[in-house]
């Protein structure tokens, strides 16, 4: 029995050689013979067999050598995953591998033309060595959105004649499909950050008004790219707020509101997947929301869930939240395209920032350098003024328009030097109580002001007043959401930053109380950090205005909000 176990298999090509009489019999009394009359039965039972020795004559151990080469490199090409074939003069098919035959009809008849234009190529530079050897590659674009890239070579007989073209098929759809879709990302990402396309060509606008218009149109932009680029149907932006560690929503699309009635902070515990991100920083695919205990209810019928942070170098600002209501409908690729452009996203945010700041700190220096060239003229006034009363004792026309002077000039020392002062807190312009005819919009309506700057709430409170308005003030935001719950007013304008309560806090218990009441926010942040202007926005907020506004402006909006 352990004989049998030894006994090695024998492949014999019958021949004048190994037909010699009792030559078989011996070779089976020690090897498992197997016998074939024809060289292609030879080279099959290679093929098909495992064999440790082949006998056959002297003349057919070359040709059955190369023959099983030959078996052994077409095994190997059939096991590639790209095509590979060899083209003749005319774009003829000489040979293809598996791959290579499996190409669409279509495709195949487009690559033999481009093969036949090649070996013309490779013909026409057979002097120049360098040219003659140096492949050529082009792209295969049939119909039906597939995408090819091949890879030609020159194949040259043992005299160095041109007699074929080797061509490698690689299909790169996928590849093709993927940098176009990281172009349109890229275009997309450069519409989020520019802003200044918030107004029409040529208009040069109001810049207290321009970082609302831009907030604006960053939200709509947000919602086209998430959908046409990324073909996301409901998804969502959270910021997160540096002073309160929450997390809020500034873009909600798809989703019903009672998709985010929790309060989710950064943390990853307790605050499901946005909040463990926002934590992380790590992006998180949910595969099966059933499957997963950090996922919180979100959209009705959701099966899977993509969350990637919104980074602004190494510092998370936020999160991108998209759902599915089909399982597993996010991979890693869907997981890059969303990281890149939330990153646009968080970017075009810290450029909106920028400009506001840069709007505030030009205000500043142009204020710092009026009132430094008005302080000394003004000063002089006065002072020339008031020695010249004390020359005109008995002179009562002259001193009562000496005293006019000084006094209109003290006034404008006291504007110069409260614009010095709080520049983005000033209400330009301000009426006096009762030197402006009522309002017959405004005439009689209950108003409250809130705003924990004394010196501006005091002044809306004095506009409004002189238009005929019964103004009641609010000192921080809790005074505020207090008047509001035991008196009914018409028209609420609110700071967005006070002690107590934000301005939407502000906004959404006025509508709360009485859905009619209008609300207009004043603030001297184009993009707030509790994003009071884009909630609000939502949910029907009047209007906005930037600090420093003027007193017109702020009786404009407030006609606009009650008419």
């Amino acid at each position: 029995m352990a004989q049998q176990t030894d006994t090695r298999r024998l492949l014999v090509l019958r021949g004048p050689s190994t037909d010699v009489a009792g030559v078989l019999d011996v070779l089976s009394a020690h090897f498992d013979v197997q016998v074939v009359d024809e060289f292609d039965d030879a080279l099959a039972g290679i093929r098909q067999g495992r064999f440790d020795a082949v006998l056959a004559d002297t003349g057919d151990f070359l040709p059955l050598e190369r023959g099983v080469m030959t078996q052994r490199a077409e095994i190997l090409f059939n096991t590639l995953g790209d095509g590979v074939c060899l083209i003749g003069p005319r774009g003829e098919l000489a040979w293809a591998n598996r791959r290579a035959q499996e190409l669409p009809p279509g495709v195949l008849d487009l690559l033999r033309t481009q093969c036949a234009t090649v070996f013309e190529q490779f013909a026409a530079s057979a002097g120049r060595q360098a040219d003659a050897e140096r492949g050529r590659r082009f792209s295969l674009m049939p119909e039906g959105g597939t995408y090819y890239e091949v890879m030609c070579s020159p194949v040259r007989d043992r005299q160095g004649v041109l007699r074929q073209v080797a061509a490698v098929v690689v299909d790169a759809t996928a590849q093709r499909r993927q940098q176009l879709k990281l172009n349109a990302i890229d275009r997309a990402g450069r519409e989020l950050v520019r802003l200044d396309a918030a107004r029409p060509p040529g208009d040069s606008g109001d810049d207290r008004r321009d970082a609302v218009e831009r907030l604006k149109a960053l939200e709509e932009r947000t919602i086209r790219y998430s959908r046409d680029v990324l073909d996301y149907q409901h998804f969502a932006v959270l910021l997160l707020n540096p002073s309160t560690n929450r997390l809020e929503i500034l873009v909600s699309e798809g989703f019903d509101e009672d998709a985010w009635r929790y309060e989710l902070l950064a943390s990853t515990e307790g605050n499901g997947i946005c909040g463990y991100v926002a934590a992380t920083g790590q992006s998180y695919i949910c595969p099966e929301v059933r499957h997963d205990a950090r996922y919180l209810k979100g959209l009705d019928g959701a099966r899977s869930s993509l969350t990637v942070p919104l980074r602004l170098r190494d510092k998370v600002v936020g999160v991108m939240n998209v759902e599915s209501g089909r399982a597993g409908a996010f991979g890693e690729e869907d997981r890059q395209f969303a990281e890149i452009f939330a990153n646009h996203v968080a970017l075009a945010l810290h450029i909106l920032n920028l400009l506001v700041f840069e709007r505030r700190t030009a205000h500043n220096q142009v204020s710092d350098s009026l009132c430094a060239e008005l302080a000394g003229p003004l000063n002089d006034i006065i002072t020339d003024a008031s020695e010249l009363m004390e020359d005109y004792i008995g002179h009562d026309d002259v001193r009562k328009r000496l005293q006019s002077i000084i006094d209109l000039a003290s006034r404008a020392r006291r504007s110069v030097t409260r614009a010095s002062i709080a520049p983005e807190t000033c209400v330009l312009g301000g009426a006096t109580a009762g030197t402006e005819p009522a309002d017959p919009v405004l005439a009689g309506k209950r108003v409250l002001v809130a705003d924990d700057e004394e010196l501006i709430r005091q002044t809306v409170s004095d506009v409004l007043r002189a238009h005929g308005c019964r103004v009641d003030v609010a000192a921080d935001g809790t005074d505020a959401l207090r008047q509001i719950g035991g008196t009914r007013y018409d028209l609420i304008v609110s700071d967005i930053r006070m002690p107590g309560a934000s301005g939407y806090e502000v906004f959404a218990a006025a509508k709360d109380a009485h859905p009619d009441t209008r609300v207009v926010l004043i603030t001297a942040f184009g993009y707030d950090p509790g994003h009071s202007i884009a909630r609000a926005n939502r949910e029907g907020l009047s209007a906005v205005l930037m600090k420093p506004f003027k007193a017109n402006r702020l009786i404009e909006e407030c006609r606009s909000a009650l008419a």
